[in-house]
């Protein structure tokens, strides 16, 4: 049976390219996409797009070598939510007092994830 960190990286890769393709398009074209314009804050909606894509990659591709760790799939998992999410709602009401603090807390989270899995590759060539 494959090991559950690895489905968990898979599973939260795909959750998150299924995110990335909807939040995308939405912000593409449409309502959502003149709102933003219109307030100067597409680039946010683009900068939590960018990194949650690229983790969604990251997580299939760790997923694929069966040396998922479980701590760095779950520091993606928050570094995304709290990095890319607080941006969404940032760039929907840019007001909000409580999402500006989570986008660095969620960065922190996103290099401890990579931090996290160098230490286990490092650990494994030795």
């Amino acid at each position: 049976m494959e090991p559950l960190s690895d489905r968990l990286a898979q599973r939260l890769g795909a959750l998150f390219g299924l995110f990335g393709v909807i939040l995308g398009a939405l912000a593409a074209h449409g309502p959502l996409h003149d709102y933003l314009e219109m307030r100067g804050h597409l680039d946010y909606w683009r900068t939590g797009l960018f990194y949650q894509w690229f983790h969604a990659l990251a997580l299939l591709a760790v997923g694929q070598t069966r040396s998922a760790r479980r701590g760095t799939v779950i520091l993606w998992l928050i570094g995304v939510v709290f990095f890319s999410g607080s941006l969404y709602v940032l760039a929907l009401d840019s007001d909000q007092k409580w999402a500006g603090p989570l986008t660095p807390l969620g960065g922190l989270f996103l290099i401890a994830g990579w931090a996290w899995l160098w230490l286990n590759l490092l650990k494994k060539s030795s």
